[in-house]
């Protein structure tokens, strides 16, 4: 644990001198220069516009507490502190690096490898970047926060995977790296103007960007952790249940009110028609997921399932996220409930493969922002067919960046013996934020580790 322990003061010391650093800045950066010949709007449109970006990025915000709840509501009591404790710090340390290195990474800095890489860090702008010159949508600070926040998310989509058994100071050391390194590099192909803009392709809101990126680490950090103590026993499955379903119902509740900013802000103005049209197709695909995800796990299971039909909302959302914006209703109502479908079978098929998962997040945010980021070639009516044809192509970066977060995961787990899994006595009698507890647990914990790390 010290190593963790230095791993987190290093840290924190980079990010306080690298702040210092950014926020001295007193420079335009790249993207305001990019955006200054964007169509004059009038000040009240501009303030207008502004405002309902800045709305949309409170909901945003809102997402974190709902992912907070529902993680906290599907495990174990005895976990509730160190999971909290895990979803207070991700937006921390989420807007910090962004502000430190991610924004540059992704958006302002300039190509080191074009379409590729951009080299950048710090925020900071002039007097333009307060103003449409800037962007007829918003001022460079709004835009800021609004993708920061963003940033911020893919990093709880891990935590829910990896949960009650990761090692605090170890996920919040790869947090750090997550977020300011690897989602925003994923980010500048696409929305930064990479190579896959180059291809047009299309992920309006982020089912590839946000929620496939965050699966693919959760999947990682799922398999190198291995399963909780107890959950397959004998080459069967023990369901492990969670404590407090009225938590999770709000949860995902709070998520759905979230994604009202996550995908209506995604718009980038305040567009009426658009805007609009945008929360009529993420509602509906959530109502269909949760009808879907009921029939599908009633039918499978022979009993009604809430966690799944829960699951089911977030799928739907998850599927219309990157297609929110050009497809039509009903085509809207078919992705949410395919989602719905998608979510039960893929929980189940990994419980199977015995990937142990508590809270579903690798069913919910890889599985179906695979599916909707492919439900965009088949059923937008703005774009043609021939995105079908490169959509394995598309999904190339996706296996990249599981690579790249698998190898994040073992070079981290290398640094220590078992030092992102928690040992057996810990993992029973509950992953404490108390350094007491910690200590007499490590040394009962350090009796049970073979070579490779893991309990025996």
């Amino acid at each position: 644990m010290k190593s963790v322990g230095m791993g987190l003061t290093a840290l924190g010391i980079w990010l306080a001198a690298g702040l210092g650093a950014a926020w001295a800045q007193d420079v335009a950066p790249a993207a305001a220069e990019a955006a200054a010949e964007a169509p004059a709007v009038s000040p009240e449109m501009f303030t207008t516009n502004n405002l309902w970006m800045m709305v949309a990025t409170f909901l945003v915000f809102i997402m974190h507490l709902g992912f907070a709840t529902v993680e906290s509501g599907l495990t174990r009591a005895k976990n509730t502190v160190n999971i909290l404790f895990k979803n207070t710090l991700i937006p921390a340390i989420g807007l910090l690096t962004y502000a430190l290195i991610g924004f540059g990474l992704m958006y302002q800095g300039d190509w080191a490898i074009p379409g590729w890489l951009r080299l950048g860090g710090g925020v900071g702008t002039d007097a333009a970047g307060l103003t449409s010159a800037y962007n007829a949508g918003y001022t460079y600070w709004t835009d800021f926060l609004f993708q920061g926040m963003f940033a911020a998310t893919a990093a709880t989509i891990v935590s829910g995977a990896v949960a009650e058994r990761v090692k605090l100071g170890s996920f919040l050391i790869f947090s750090t790296i997550y977020v300011a390194i690897g989602y925003p590099i994923a980010g500048s192909w696409v929305w930064g103007g990479g190579w896959l803009a180059d291809l047009n392709f299309h992920d309006f809101a982020g089912s590839t960007l946000v929620h496939s990126v965050g699966g693919w680490g959760a999947l990682a950090g799922a398999l190198l952790l291995g399963p909780r103590i107890g959950k397959y026993v004998n080459g069967g499955i023990r369901p492990i249940m969670g404590h407090n379903m009225p938590m999770v119902v709000t949860g995902v509740f709070l998520l759905w009110l979230g994604w009202f900013g996550f995908n209506g802000g995604s718009v980038l103005s305040a567009d009426a028609g658009a805007v609009s049209f945008v929360l009529v197709t993420t509602s509906l695909a959530a109502a269909a997921g949760i009808v879907t995800s009921m029939l599908t796990s009633w039918g499978l299971q022979k009993k009604p399932d809430l966690t799944m039909v829960l699951n089911g909302c977030l799928a739907g959302l998850v599927g219309i996220t990157a297609d929110a914006d050009c497809v039509s209703v009903p085509a809207a109502v078919f992705i949410g409930a395919i989602a719905g479908v998608l979510v039960v079978l893929a929980v189940m098929g990994l419980d199977k493969l015995k990937i142990d998962d508590p809270v579903g997040a690798i069913s919910v945010h890889l599985a179906c922002g695979i599916w909707g980021t492919l439900a965009v070639g088949l059923f937008s009516t703005v774009l043609g067919l021939m995105d079908i044809l490169l959509a394995a192509q598309r999904n190339a970066p996706l296996v990249q960046t599981a690579d790249l977060t698998g190898g994040l995961w073992a070079a981290l787990t290398a640094t220590d013996s078992c030092a992102f899994r928690n040992g057996p006595h810990r993992q029973l009698a509950g992953i404490h934020i108390n350094l007491l507890a910690d200590a007499a647990l490590t040394a009962a914990d350090d009796q049970h580790i073979g070579l490779g790390g893991v309990a025996q």
